[in-house]
């Protein structure tokens, strides 16, 4: 049986302040032929439990799992090593829930693994402070350019064309409404941002720019000499980092002048997992505290001078008045965060550096065998992490569908979706995980085309 709290008389008088006939009239810009009407479903008909369960293990058994098939897939979700140890401790009753507590001091454990987890990400990106995460790399970069455009009050933004185009689509969408022009930066014929394109473009109007390193043609940006350009303007730098590995070996963008980094911990210790749940990170400046999107868990001592951790900044609509919150879409993925949390402090400061060499190392041999193929090239000389861009011979989806058919290779992106003037090139990368052998037949097998 519903519940429904609500009496005839009840919805006659909502209908009646509103201003509304009957409840219909609600539904009338939805067009007749999107509504059933006295039509039903079509659903197929129940089945039981065990009938139910086959079904949808054989429907599991069309995706292709990553561990089937030779992967060289990026693009934003990246394949790593993930030790057995993490899955073990954010299964313990201590962090049984993935959300974060609505009275945080009674839950101590989860307050501190949070507190841990800002404090690597603050010292990964050179900032000052992180909050405890967000929902992903893109929505992250998404609140950043609002909180751009909250200290500054300034409404243009300057986004490079090299940043992820999801990322750059997410962008869109948060500001579509908020009255913010967002202006795309070319990238020269290395891949790299046009710096040059920004330095001439910067206006009175400017609030950030925004900057993907490494990019999403896995080239590695230099940034360090914008800044100068950009204080004199009273713009901000936001960098967004989408393979975080890449944070092992290269200078954290704030020491090289960032105001506000964010980015996508997916590479800490997550599985690909088809596309999510993923954990967005976000750093800044001690003074842009107040304006940072998020939760922010503070260290204090409690009345027995022991230590203890509380929720020091809450900006969200639903612990503070509705016009002071900074967001009202972002929280903190709790799970992932502890997860991310537990994979450095497992790998270590070396561990994640040596990581991150194999990455690039793997990817520089893979990139070096591919251009000496016939008929293929790499795109973008300049340096990159462990993604890189093959101009291919012929188009780019007709290579891949054919390495897939024929030797169980998923062989990268095609660029075309985002960027049709690249039409035959191929977005690859290479991890940890990628041996020599797969990568030597990969190069075999195109060849062989």
């Amino acid at each position: 049986m519903r519940y429904i709290p609500h009496t005839e008389k009840d919805i006659r008088e909502m209908l009646a302040k509103i201003g509304v006939k009957d409840i219909e009239q609600l539904f009338d810009s939805i067009p007749d032929e999107l509504r059933l009407g006295e039509k039903q479903l079509d659903l197929p008909k129940s089945r039981s439990e065990s009938e139910l369960t086959g079904f949808l293990a054989r429907m599991q058994k069309r995706n292709i799992n990553s561990e089937e098939v030779s992967l060289f897939l990026g693009a934003g979700a990246y394949r790593h090593f993930s030790p057995a140890l993490i899955d073990h401790l954010i299964s313990r009753g201590e962090f049984a829930t993935s959300y974060t507590p609505y009275q945080p001091e009674v839950s101590q454990g989860t307050l501190q693994a949070i507190f841990e987890f800002q404090t690597m990400i603050a010292m990964l990106t050179g900032m000052d402070i992180a909050n405890a995460s967000m929902y992903d790399g893109a929505s992250a970069l998404a609140e950043a350019v609002i909180m751009a455009e909250r200290v500054t009050r300034k409404r243009e933004i300057l986004i490079s064309r090299a940043v992820h185009p999801e990322y750059r689509q997410v962008v869109e969408t948060y500001t579509r409404s908020n009255e913010i022009e967002i202006v795309e930066i070319p990238f020269s014929a290395n891949g790299k941002t046009d710096v040059d394109f920004i330095v001439d473009r910067l206006s009175d109007q400017t609030a950030a720019v925004v900057l993907q390193s490494p990019n999403y043609f896995g080239v590695v940006e230099e940034y360090a000499g914008l800044k100068k350009h950009l204080t004199e303007q009273g713009v901000l730098l936001i960098v967004a980092v989408a393979e975080a590995i890449s944070l092992g070996i290269l200078k954290p963008p704030g020491l090289r002048g960032a105001d506000i980094v964010v980015g996508e911990g997916q590479s800490f210790g997550l599985s690909l997992a088809y596309g999510g749940p993923y954990v967005g990170f976000f750093a800044t400046q001690n003074k842009y505290l107040r304006q940072m999107p998020g939760r922010l868990v503070g260290e204090t001592v409690d009345r027995n001078g022991q230590r203890s951790y509380v929720l020091t900044l809450s900006t969200r609509e639903q612990h503070i008045r509705r016009e002071r919150a900074t967001s009202n879409i972002c929280t903190n993925q709790g799970l992932c965060a502890l997860a991310a949390t537990i994979y450095l402090a497992t790998m270590g400061k070396q561990g994640l550096r040596e990581v991150a060499l194999l990455n690039l190392k793997k990817a520089d041999y893979l990139k070096n065998r591919l251009r000496k193929i016939k008929g293929y090239k790499i795109r973008f000389d300049a340096d990159t992490f462990n993604e890189f861009v093959l101009e291919c011979p012929k188009p780019a989806e007709e290579i891949r569908d054919a390495l897939m058919q024929d030797a169980n290779i998923l062989a990268g992106v095609p660029l075309k979706t985002h960027y049709p003037e690249f039409p035959d090139s191929l977005l690859i990368c290479a991890t940890e995980l990628n041996t020599q052998e797969e990568m030597d037949r990969f190069a075999e097998k195109l060849e062989a085309m």
